[in-house]
């Protein structure tokens, strides 16, 4: 007899240090699927249901396709439109019934007004709906809040292991594979979380900490042991679970799993200081830009990196540079949809005075005023993101004396040198490239960078976690106390 899979999607990234809300609107930015996802080209976030139809359809399943929708990080999501989603993916899976596996692609760290863990909640409600019997299997993302209602509401949690995130597809059909074995009776999952007492960013694609990951990956798929996945945390969420876990599935056996969740958490513990990123300040990166003399140099404004629910229109590092004076630096992508407006007016080739930034309140800082021409216009721009296109929507490249801004209408992140050059930027003509992003911007920049160092400006992904104002998390942390577990 057929197997029945449900597969749906429900995501954003909550930063609750921003001054503005999650809305519809900006689920329907990014796009609103209802059973029609795997209909349509992927997308970061949709990535994972084409995996899951094509696994399933392959093993002669039936797939019964829910609601799928995500939105760009942001500050908290509006009550009533978590969960209204909430119940559109729960209606459907009532409608779908009988069951044999339910999987979901969520993010983890998504908090609504009244609700700290969306996840959590979205999952218990599937559970109490399904049943003890049906397999329920969820993604995260490695930015995530990872609770324990999440695990004990799923049967399998799988998260991302890079950042950048190359590997959503591999840990969809990972999570695919461990599912349709516990749908089969050949496994049964269980699940232990260890709570490293740690909140810190961690880059994955260069040393040391890829080592880290490779040894996670080496305990996969031997001696019992299903999956091995480490949540590095959202830094900018007020909840009790805020934090880097690590987290093991095994195969029966809860007592391996725990074992091995705490020796990888403790080994993460012992090499903190060589795994955290590190981060100069803006005067440390002026002066290593004033330096620097070969090649170009790419600096992180992570602190205002979209991704992690920030504005991108934040004004700190700008103001430095046009102070300085470092030479040819290009700058962006920064959000401001009314100076794109007046730029498109404006059209190509108009010299204005034009005040950039800093609209989105105190985080962004002190707006710029600044002389600049509109070099080039480009409407509904996309960049690489991994295997697919992410919007960056309508862009202007403005110059000025000292520094080119690249803006567009479109908040979001800059995942690729790409983002640049269509608006006629070539990042390597540039002595210094200032991006709004905190890493996902390495794979498109790497090769083309001399050099590429991290800044944490003021601003609301204050990468020093020691000074954000949290009040739910209670249990002691890493690097606020030296020694959490005294």
């Amino acid at each position: 007899m057929s197997k029945r899979v449900f597969i749906a999607a429900l995501g954003t990234e909550t930063n609750q240090f921003v001054p503005f809300p999650t809305d519809l609107a900006a689920f329907a930015e990014y796009g609103i699927w209802r059973g029609d996802a795997t209909r349509h080209p992927p997308t970061s976030f949709t990535g994972p249901l084409h995996v899951w139809r094509r696994e399933a359809e392959a093993r002669g399943w039936t797939v019964i396709e829910g609601l799928a929708t995500f939105a760009s990080p942001s500050g908290t999501t509006v009550r009533a439109v978590y969960e209204g989603f909430r119940e559109e993916i729960l209606a459907g899976i009532r409608a779908a019934m009988p069951l044999d596996a339910v999987l979901l692609n969520v993010h983890g760290a998504m908090v609504a007004d009244g609700y700290d863990d969306c996840e959590g909640d979205l999952l218990s409600h599937v559970r109490a709906i399904v049943g003890p019997t049906v397999a329920v299997g969820a993604e995260f993302d490695l930015h995530c809040h990872l609770t324990q209602l999440m695990l004990d509401s799923a049967d399998v949690l799988v998260g991302y292991k890079e950042y950048p995130h190359t590997d959503p597809m591999e840990r969809a059909a990972e999570l695919f594979a461990i599912v349709a074995d516990t749908v089969m009776g050949k496994v049964r999952p269980v699940m232990v979380r260890h709570d490293c007492r740690m909140i810190a960013q961690y880059r994955t694609s260069v040393p040391p900490i890829d080592e880290f990951v490779r040894r996670m990956k080496s305990f996969e798929g031997r001696d019992g042991i299903l999956s091995v996945s480490l949540s590095h945390g959202f830094a900018f969420a007020d909840v009790e679970d805020v934090g880097t876990r690590t987290l093991v599935v095994a195969d029966g056996d809860r007592t391996k799993a725990e074992a091995l969740a705490r020796q990888l958490g403790r080994e993460l513990w012992d090499n903190r200081e060589r795994y955290a990123t590190r981060y100069l300040t803006v005067e440390q990166a002026m002066e290593a830009a004033g330096r620097h003399n070969q090649g170009t140099l790419v600096l992180a404004d992570r602190a205002d990196n979209p991704g992690s629910g920030a504005p991108g229109d934040s004004t700190f590092l700008l103001q430095a540079l046009i102070q300085r004076r470092l030479g040819p630096t290009l700058f962006g992508v920064m959000w401001d949809p009314q100076a794109l407006k007046v730029a498109q007016a404006a059209g190509e080739g108009a010299t204005l005075t034009m005040r950039l930034g800093g609209k989105a309140g105190a985080v962004s800082g002190m707006p710029v005023d600044l002389e600049v021409t509109v070099h080039r216009l480009a409407r509904d721009v996309r960049q690489p993101y991994g295997p697919v296109m992410a919007p960056l929507g309508d862009m202007a490249l403005l110059k000025s004396e000292h520094v080119d801004i690249a803006i567009n209408g479109l908040r979001t992140q800059t995942f690729h040198a790409d983002a640049f050059r269509a608006v006629g930027a070539e990042p390597t003509d540039y002595r210094t490239v200032v991006v709004k992003s905190a890493q996902h911007f390495y794979n498109g920049f790497a090769g083309l960078a001399r050099e590429v160092l991290y800044v944490a400006s003021p601003g609301a992904a204050d990468p020093d976690v020691t000074r954000l104002p949290y009040r739910k998390r209670r249990t002691p942390f890493w690097p606020k106390v030296a020694d959490p577990w005294a």
